[in-house]
């Protein structure tokens, strides 16, 4: 069997409390592992600790005990090998799309003419072909995380760490930008680490589901979604064992009809 393509292993992470001496503990003995080509979700209450996983794992924050691997290197910073993309598209609004995508690139002091050829290839695999010189603010929300996507993608990272990415999006628009995701995936043989608090999305995208516990948050079960069409969660979603798993979910998250979900 392949290493994994991310480890984390008996991960914690503490943080100073404001105004007091003492630390707050948001994540405990956390370990799991993604093979390459899977996508797993991370699941679980708010503030229990899932974007501090994916900050440790991205090397951006260092666990206070345990070890995160890449390719079976231990991440002790940044990591070439992994990018991150969040709910903002965080495109920088003076550069033009292509520019943007082109970015990382540039930071690699990789050639001008090769950065312009990966932009061009991301511009049609995004389905933004044609939108490469024009601005930010120029592109609807969808776009825009498009635009991140293909920034994501064009400095050919091992991982994809993805917190939230199509949570602010309208439903439709976030279906299609899943199954965008999906398909990219497929091709390209990506491993994806993704937190989403949208159950259905994380059953129609993923191999596997952590769903963790409230703070100091670890992995309480881990399910395996075992529905066909895995690279195509728009077939997913008809499917009635979809629902049975999003049930399922509710159950482990302890949602009901009474929770008061904002």
């Amino acid at each position: 069997m392949s290493k994994p393509a991310i480890e984390f292993s008996g991960v914690a992470k503490r943080f100073p409390a404001r105004g007091r001496s003492s630390e707050v503990l948001a994540v405990t003995d956390v370990s799991f592992a993604v093979q390459p080509g899977e996508v797993v979700s991370i699941i679980g209450p708010s503030g229990c600790g899932k974007s501090t996983l994916l900050n440790m794992g991205s090397g951006l924050a260092k666990p206070s005990a345990g070890a995160v691997c890449v390719d079976g290197e231990l991440v002790a910073g940044p990591n070439a090998h992994v990018a991150f993309m969040l709910q903002k598209d965080l495109l920088m609004p003076w550069r033009t799309i292509a520019q943007n995508i082109e970015f990382g690139l540039e930071l690699r002091g990789v050639a001008a003419a090769e950065r312009t050829r990966v932009s061009a290839q991301l511009l049609q695999q995004c389905h933004l072909d044609g939108f490469g010189k024009h601005y930010p603010h120029q592109l609807s929300g969808g776009m825009r995380q498009r635009a991140a996507l293909a920034r994501t993608l064009a400095v050919d990272p091992l991982v994809l760490l993805m917190d939230e990415p199509f949570s602010a999006l309208d439903a439709q628009t976030k279906m299609i930008l899943q199954q965008d995701l999906a398909q990219t995936v497929a091709q390209q043989g990506k491993t994806v680490l993704f937190i989403t608090h949208d159950l259905a999305e994380a059953v129609a995208l993923s191999d596997r589901i952590l769903v963790m516990s409230e703070r100091p948050g670890t992995i309480v079960e881990q399910i395996t979604v075992n529905l066909p069409e895995r690279h195509n969660p728009m077939k997913r979603r008809k499917q009635d064992e979809l629902g049975r798993l999003v049930a399922r979910l509710m159950d482990l998250l302890k949602l009901d009809a009474s929770t008061n979900v904002h």
